[in-house]
């Protein structure tokens, strides 16, 4: 018997268009496994109602589209037998690139077709789901500075980074993970699930969707002259030996902070208040990854 799929695509993800991928989903899924269906999703929030109406009709929905696309058709399924696929479409495609998905549209279909499905873990804050990363603090300042602009990608993140950093001030925050108490003064705060924000940038290098523990990673203040080396740690997974990172592995934490502000979850920018809470949720979420995924 065939397996029901349903692709969801996100038509403005990325600012990359997808006129072409209804084609190469007919060209290169394999229809003797699966009886396959597509629709669009008309704006915010609009993918997970999308996938709510989906979730025990099929038994594969797929996300054609970023983070954002992927937080929202995620947080419909978790808990749910029906399990996910990823055709990555983002600025930064951060949970695509960690499970080894193609970037491209047709090794992505026919990684689908592969099928193989594991079972990974997912954070909530406040509340509300995430997949990826969430934090707050400079990066969650950028992403709402960058949620502005009419330009996407990475180049574009980048600039954004270099003219907020000259303005942006640490904050201290008073940190409760698993029972015992922390307070750092932090430039930026992550709760990484998986090892990096996007585009091979990894603020916690030995990060594991399936361990059923989140990183706090606390990025301390740092000289500014120091920012490049900073980020050209991310992008050779040495983060964790710097003397301004500091990595502490928990279930549960809780955040109290100054003032209220900017987060971000998977990178789609969020004001939340001065109280935050932030749990893990083992193996709640059927995922296919990559052929070459290392669980």
């Amino acid at each position: 018997m065939k397996q029901k799929i349903l692709f969801i695509i996100n038509p403005i993800s990325g600012g990359k268009k997808k006129d072409a991928v209804p084609q190469l989903i007919q060209q290169y899924l394999d229809v003797e496994k699966y009886e396959y269906a597509i629709v669009y999703t008309a704006g915010v929030a609009h993918g997970r109602k999308l996938a709510l109406e989906a979730r025990g009709n099929y038994d594969v929905v797929v996300a054609v589209g970023g983070d954002g696309t992927i937080n929202e058709i995620a947080s419909a399924l978790v808990g749910s037998s029906t399990v996910m696929g990823v055709i990555p479409f983002g600025s930064g495609n951060g949970l695509s690139r960690f499970l080894s998905i193609p970037m491209d549209i047709v090794g992505a279909v026919k990684n689908i077709n592969n099928g193989r499905v594991e079972t990974i873990d997912a954070g909530r804050l406040n509340g509300k789901y995430f997949f990826n990363m969430a934090g707050m603090g400079f990066d969650a300042h950028i992403s709402e500075v960058f949620s502005h602009d009419k330009k996407r990608g990475f180049g574009t993140y980048i600039k954004s980074s270099f003219r907020e950093i000259n303005n942006y001030r640490s904050e201290t925050y008073q940190l409760n993970i698993d029972g015992k108490e922390y307070t750092r003064q932090a430039f930026m705060l992550s709760f990484a699930n998986s090892s990096q924000y996007g585009n091979n940038a990894h603020i916690s290098p030995y990060a594991s969707v399936q361990d059923g523990l989140l990183d706090v990673c606390v990025v301390k203040p740092f000289p500014l002259y120091k920012f490049i080396i900073m980020g050209l740690r991310m992008f050779t997974k040495t983060t964790d030996s710097s003397k301004y990172v500091e990595i502490i592995r928990g279930k549960h934490i809780t955040v109290k902070r100054e003032k209220e502000g900017a987060i971000h979850l998977d990178g789609e920018p969020q004001i939340a208040g001065t109280d935050i809470d932030i749990e893990v949720l083992p193996a709640s979420l059927k995922l296919i990854t990559g052929s070459n995924y290392k669980a």
